[in-house]
């Protein structure tokens, strides 16, 4: 059994589901469409669950394990659902040196959540990223499209703040 990576509860709804299947009935005779079929339930979904990969592979008839080595191996997959505001930080090299890792922490203290997760109410996700390159700026965080930078753990809570 693959392990769930979100910390919260699975919320597909009857019309997601629907929509997944019709997209796999169109798909499902052809095994090369895995991928197409991945980004599509990710397109309805936001991300790509547990559950919903278990639909791709039962309606596909091919392994998980072939549908999630897909969703891990690519980038533009994620396993957990983004938060209407997601928070990443710069782990990168420059930023590290600067202290990166204590604004990191210091988010998983405010927000009350992990890396890779997202806050109950999902208004918060967070995770790291390795450059985003605004090495100039380090530390860096980025909110959503917005660029924080020479932060340090102290500016955390003020940036948050702007966002409830």
């Amino acid at each position: 059994m693959l392990k769930k990576l979100s910390n919260l509860p699975f919320q597909g709804t009857k019309e997601q589901e629907e929509q997944l299947k019709a997209i796999i009935d169109a798909n499902k005779h052809d095994k090369s469409r895995v991928m197409a079929v991945m980004q599509e339930a990710q397109g309805i979904y936001g991300y790509l669950p547990y559950e919903v990969q278990n639909m791709i592979a039962e309606g596909m008839d091919v392994p998980l394990e072939k549908v999630y080595g897909v969703a891990t191996f690519y980038a533009q997959f994620a396993l957990a659902p983004k938060g209407e505001n997601h928070v990443s930080v710069c782990l990168g090299t420059a930023c590290y040196v600067k202290g990166s890792g204590e604004i990191y922490d210091k988010l998983q203290e405010v927000l009350g959540i992990g890396g890779d997760e997202c806050t109950p109410d999902r208004k918060f996700s967070l995770s790291a990223c390795r450059c985003i390159g605004a090495c100039g700026l380090a530390p860096v965080m980025t909110v959503n499209e917005e660029v924080y930078g020479r932060l340090t753990a102290k500016d955390v809570e003020g940036i948050i703040a702007r966002y409830r």
